[in-house]
């Protein structure tokens, strides 16, 4: 257990005296750091929830080294009562933790730890908690905490506090986990100007998944080889209200493979066990082989685009067309009111720099063809050269509106797409500003194994289609299919598989039933094909739980849910209600 620790004054002063203690308390639960306000000295003081103080900023930068994690974080509370407030500082610590610096800002001088010993500190909080006692807070406090006296500060003053903590991450079934306490919806009088979270992950072991349970569609990640990721969350006027928590796999293979299961213990029939499960597939970032494709880019220059809009479309175009491998073939096609082509076929890399004068050349005039566009762009090859040549068809999509033009109807243009479309057409879709059409757009990506990036008007288009373009330069599998072995598997999703990139990553939930006396165990078998040949990779799992399950995986019920409901609701917008979905 850490020291507990008193602070020793560099500047004395009457006004402030500051006592950190780390205690034991039984039941665990995290939130990050607060100031709990002692009563005011009136005869009928408010209650607590109308005393909080506002939690200005809360920056938190991490550092993980081979599962060695330092945790440094800064916060700053502002008293907006119009009333002195006294209080105690109590951050939530994990178990195993060690405090290396702890400093409270006070008038813009640092006051810095001694270690006090754990008697006097528990005597110290037992106090506090007679004064004043609330179930809130008792749900707050973890096994560990940092505890603080602070006092006073004034209306409208402010406090800053430091804190480093090191720690020793586990690993459990292959899986490496990271958490921050980051809930202060409760404890803060009002939202939170900015908040964020930076991780610096190392590793001497190459990474594979890299996953957030929490925030995965809130974080930046960026991935520099295979030993080292940076990730990025940060928002502006947000209250937290869950934690923050990173997974993460080591793996030697090309593709290195997780499982991750929680059983499903209210479910009543006769089977022996089900449940839910994630399994992560995730590719060497470091891979030199290049697979030859074939690439159109359909660019809408309707009237919509103009300024600056297509000055940006040009330069995403631009990149994409100075970054071709050299075994690829493009082509180019603008659309508005009608629709004009570069070339009437798929052209060398050579001729990329007469295709960037040709884009430069195209003004921003009439309407929107999407259908015509999409159709002629996937006519660019003719579907006997799938099985002859087995290159992919990529079609890089940039549009920033409804179609106004030709075919309208949304169920038609995807119905005449999916017709029309072969087993080695991939679409990568990019929506620009508010008025696109999301469904549109969603659909066609996941209809033909691609993905779809939105750009909000305050954004740069070339940034995003470029940063996209990247993440597909190297695919590491295509044609995927997951074999579980004779296990009794249902309702996985996303029922497609995309096709895997170099530093990209695949996640796939499901079910799982396992009858009465079933083992579990089984071998994952992850199948695709590069350049015509075929790849497996295996893993050795076991889908039973036993009686002393961790909580660990209770995200992936949710996971699931989430990616059921969404999934239904776009089959529903497509073919209607069906009882059968339910």
């Amino acid at each position: 257990m850490v020291s507990p620790i008193r602070f020793k004054f560099k500047i004395f002063t009457s006004l402030v005296l500051v006592l950190l203690a780390v205690l034991g308390f039984a039941q665990p639960a995290l939130a990050d750091g607060i100031i709990i306000p002692d009563p005011p000295p009136w005869p009928d003081p408010p209650p607590l929830e109308e005393t909080w103080l506002t939690i200005r900023y809360h920056r938190v930068s991490v550092s993980i080294s081979d599962q060695i994690a330092v945790t440094r974080v800064e916060q700053e509370f502002l008293n907006e009562n119009d009333w002195e407030v006294e209080g105690t500082y109590i951050f939530p610590i994990p178990d195993g933790a060690s405090i290396s610096k702890f400093v409270l800002w006070v008038d813009g001088q640092p006051i810095e730890g001694e270690i006090l010993p754990a008697d006097e500190a528990r005597m110290i909080y037992e106090n506090i908690v007679r004064q004043r006692r609330d179930p809130a807070l008792l749900e707050y406090i973890g096994k560990g905490a940092v505890q603080a006296r602070i006092y006073p500060i004034p209306p409208g003053g402010t406090r800053k506090i430091e804190l480093e903590y090191s720690q020793v991450l586990s690993q459990e079934n292959g899986l490496i986990k990271y958490v921050y306490p980051l809930n202060t919806e409760k404890f803060s009088a009002r939202a939170l100007e900015d908040c964020s979270v930076r991780i610096e992950l190392s590793s001497s072991r190459p990474l594979r998944a890299v996953y957030s349970p929490t925030h995965q569609d809130r974080i930046y990640i960026d991935r520099e080889g295979d030993h080292q990721v940076t990730l990025g969350y940060e928002e502006y006027n947000v209250l937290p209200d869950q934690d923050f928590e990173l997974i993460y796999t080591h793996s030697d293979d090309v593709v290195g493979l997780n499982l991750l299961t929680y059983p499903d213990l209210e479910a009543g029939n006769s089977f022996g066990q089900e449940g839910y499960f994630l399994l992560l597939a995730a590719p060497s970032v470091e891979i030199d082989q290049v697979v030859p494709r074939d690439i159109v880019l359909v660019l809408d220059t309707s009237g919509s685009m103009e300024g600056d809009k297509l000055f940006q479309a040009k330069e995403a175009a631009r990149y994409i067309l100075t970054h071709l491998n050299p075994e690829d073939r493009f082509n180019v096609i603008a659309f508005s009111t009608g629709v004009k082509h570069f070339a009437n076929q798929l052209q060398p890399v050579s001729k990329a720099p007469q295709a960037i004068s040709w884009i430069e050349n195209k003004p921003a005039l009439g309407g929107t063809n999407i259908n015509q566009a999409l159709l002629e762009a996937i006519a660019q090859r003719n579907p006997s050269e799938d099985s002859n040549t087995g290159r992919p068809l990529v079609l890089l999509f940039l549009t920033d509106g409804l179609p106004t033009e030709g075919v309208t109807d949304i169920d038609q243009i995807l119905s005449n797409t999916k017709n029309n479309s072969t087993h080695y057409l991939r679409l990568f879709a990019f929506g620009v500003g508010d008025d696109v059409n999301t469904e549109l757009l969603d659909t066609l990506a996941e209809d033909n194994r691609g993905l779809v990036s939105y750009v909000r008007p305050h954004e740069r288009i070339d940034e995003e289609v470029s940063e996209l373009f990247s993440k597909i330069q190297t695919p590491v599998l295509s044609n995927l299919e997951i074999d579980f072995g004779g296990l009794m598997v249902e309702e996985i999703y996303p029922p497609e598989l995309p096709d895997l990139f170099s530093g990209t990553q695949l996640m796939v939930a499901g079910r799982y039933r396992l009858a009465a006396g079933e083992s579990g165990k089984s071998t994952i078998r992850l199948t695709g094909s590069v350049n015509s040949e075929k790849y497996v990779y295996s893993l050795k799992v076991n889908f039973k739980a036993d009686s002393g399950f961790s909580e660990v995986n209770s995200f992936i019920p949710r996971l699931w849910a989430a990616r059921k409901i969404g999934y239904l609701l776009n089959q529903i917008r497509h073919q209607g209600e069906n009882s059968e979905w339910v």
